[in-house]
């Protein structure tokens, strides 16, 4: 796709030299916390990840209520590497992201601050990856699963994989671990619908590279998206990991399918209950921007 002929080089010059000035200053903060597994570890990357997405012109506007039960697997689509700016912000949360991620100069660092958990895709590894993923969600954290297993264009979803809510059949602390699926849309740049010329600027997917890609992004206006939280249930309620699999799948794309038409459209809080949205406690909050 050829670059856009739209946008502000200073603007994006101007976005990555504010983010990487915050980055750098809380990046031995957040790993002295990891060391010494402190509390701190948890609610810095969730400081971070909301002052980052103002930063980086992330408008975000959210529905429904965010699981209070710890811990809980949330299983989202995946449209961009900003996905996880935008759920940072929204929650105390950590990854489970692809053993490529690990390699990435730079990324690869944020991500194991964040006590991402990295999986491969081979079949073959479905069992480890599964009993990595059990004993982080028996410390009681909250994970979320990118359950397409790759990136999309945000235009719709792409089917997920039912190999990775293996988990769910686990039990930690003796109970059906709660999942919580999760629509994540990217709808408007600058309060315009963003239609399918648009989304693939913000939607990083295929073969696209990803320094180009981030500037162009960051070099446009304010991005909204909309994230939706979904009822959370458990494994009991379908018996079988495909049926939880396909329930989520159908729940999240009609998330993203009402999102991106413009329905149900979510109401922004006055100003001042941001903070309140961000802990999850006030659907259809604007958080960000």
């Amino acid at each position: 796709m050829a670059a856009p002929n739209f946008g502000s080089p200073i603007t994006a010059l101007g976005r990555l030299l504010v983010y990487f000035s915050l980055t750098a200053v809380l990046m031995p903060v957040q790993f002295l916390a990891v060391a010494l597994r402190l509390p701190l570890r948890k609610s810095l990357p969730h400081w971070y990840h909301r002052r980052s997405c103002r930063i980086l012109g992330i408008r975000i506007q959210m529905r429904g209520e965010i699981s209070d039960r710890h811990p809980t697997l949330f299983a989202a689509n995946h449209v961009s590497y900003l996905d996880i700016e935008v759920l940072g912000a929204l929650a105390r949360i950590s990854f489970v992201a692809k053993a490529e991620v690990a390699t990435w100069p730079f990324f690869s660092w944020l991500a194991r601050l964040q006590e991402t958990v990295f999986v491969e895709r081979r079949a073959q590894r479905t069992a480890d990856h599964r009993d990595q993923i059990t004993r982080r969600l028996e410390a009681g954290d909250d994970l979320v699963l990118f359950a397409e297993g790759t990136s999309g264009d945000g235009n719709g979803i792409l089917p997920f994989k039912s190999a990775l809510f293996s988990v769910a059949e686990q039990r930690p602390g003796g109970e059906a671990l709660t999942v919580q699926p999760v629509s994540i849309s990217y709808t408007r740049l600058d309060g315009v619908p963003l239609g399918r010329y648009l989304r693939p600027f913000f939607a990083w997917y295929g073969d696209m590279e990803l320094g180009p890609h981030l500037w162009h992004a960051l070099g446009l206006g304010y991005v909204t998206v909309v994230v939706e939280f979904h009822e959370a249930v458990t494994i009991e309620r379908f018996g079988s990991r495909k049926a939880l699999c396909d329930h989520c799948h159908a729940v999240v794309s009609r998330g993203v399918a009402e999102a991106l038409s413009g329905r149900r459209q979510p109401q922004a809080l006055p100003s001042g209950a941001a903070s309140e949205a961000a802990s999850g406690a006030a659907p259809g909050a604007e958080v960000a921007g």
